[in-house]
């Protein structure tokens, strides 16, 4: 049986990959061989069921996000009512099911670790 070698591999996520429009915020992916890492820039206001529900088609996001919060605060409403306010410097795991939206004055600037393959295709 082959195994497969993997190189050590480094991008920048100045330099995206690619870069798609999420209603009012911006995301901008790179490829680390075959890990999707993305960077969003979402800004005062954006939430997802008004800026990507239409993209995705779906009532809430059903991606699992694995993200860490730059800058900013977001709130991710659970389906099952449950709420979380992530601020700079969190981590979170979040299943899918959600909706989410920024607060404050400050743009939301997170990583998310290989939820946003598909994200807003």
């Amino acid at each position: 049986m082959a195994t497969q070698t993997l190189h050590a591999v480094s991008k920048s996520l100045d330099t995206p990959d690619e870069t798609r429009n999420i209603g009012t915020g911006i995301l901008e992916l790179v490829n680390l061989n075959g890990l999707i890492i993305g960077r969003a820039t979402l800004p005062p206001g954006w939430q997802w069921s008004r800026d990507v529900k239409s993209i995705a088609g779906t009532d809430t996001c059903q991606a699992s996000h694995t993200q860490y919060i730059i800058s900013g605060s977001l709130v991710i409403d659970m389906d099952d009512g449950t709420k979380m306010v992530l601020n700079a410097g969190d981590a979170a795991i979040i299943p899918p099911g959600h909706d989410a939206y920024v607060t404050g004055d400050e743009p939301c600037v997170l990583v998310d670790f290989g939820g946003m393959k598909d994200y807003a295709k």
